[in-house]
């Protein structure tokens, strides 16, 4: 899959304008918040921000600056998961995901060393991604899915159980956001 259609697809869940009360975002179109907006230049009002400048966002914050194409060149269905991650929770978190995943497959280093959870794409974490798919090989990738997502998972219901209002999101997030 493309980044455009990983975008697209990202857009056609997130939707267009909200701003639901519970949302600590704020105002939101196309799943950019306004602060995200801002910080990239937009001054205008949320309910107008253009598609094409979301369309920038995503593709620049949350799938080049991470290093998602990177990631993707080695386990394409393990980057779109980083990629929509990154976008819900945070590129770090998403890293930080993978990263403690790696740690917790590498047979306690017998397959390669454990890597720092520094939530950020570096030689390390692509070479122990490497490493981990040579060894387990094509199974490796949705194996290394599923542990993110069963991450991912367990922060959502975190998040739900530590601020209520975020129930009004935990469907949702379960339904849309993992596998």
């Amino acid at each position: 899959m493309t980044i455009e259609k990983l975008i697209e697809d990202v857009i056609a869940i997130e939707g267009d304008y909200s701003n639901h009360p519970a949302d600590r975002g704020g105002p939101t179109r196309w799943g950019v918040t306004e602060a995200v907006a801002r910080r990239h230049g937009y001054a205008g009002d949320m309910q107008h921000f253009p598609y094409t400048e979301a369309v920038a966002v995503y593709k620049r914050n949350y799938w080049l600056r991470p290093g998602f194409d990177k990631i993707s060149t080695h386990a394409p269905q393990l980057a779109e998961e980083l990629f929509d991650t990154g976008i819900n929770m945070g590129p770090g978190v998403a890293i930080g995901f993978l990263q403690r995943a790696l740690n917790a497959l590498n047979r306690n280093g017998q397959d390669f060393a454990d890597i720092r959870a520094d939530r950020k794409i570096g030689p390390q974490t692509i070479g122990a991604l490497e490493q981990f798919l040579r060894k387990r090989g094509i199974s490796g990738e949705t194996v290394l899915l599923k542990a993110v997502e069963a991450l991912q998972g367990e922060r959502y219901i975190k998040l739900a159980e530590q601020r209520p209002a975020n129930e009004a999101f935990l469907y949702g997030w379960l339904a849309n956001r993992i596998g």
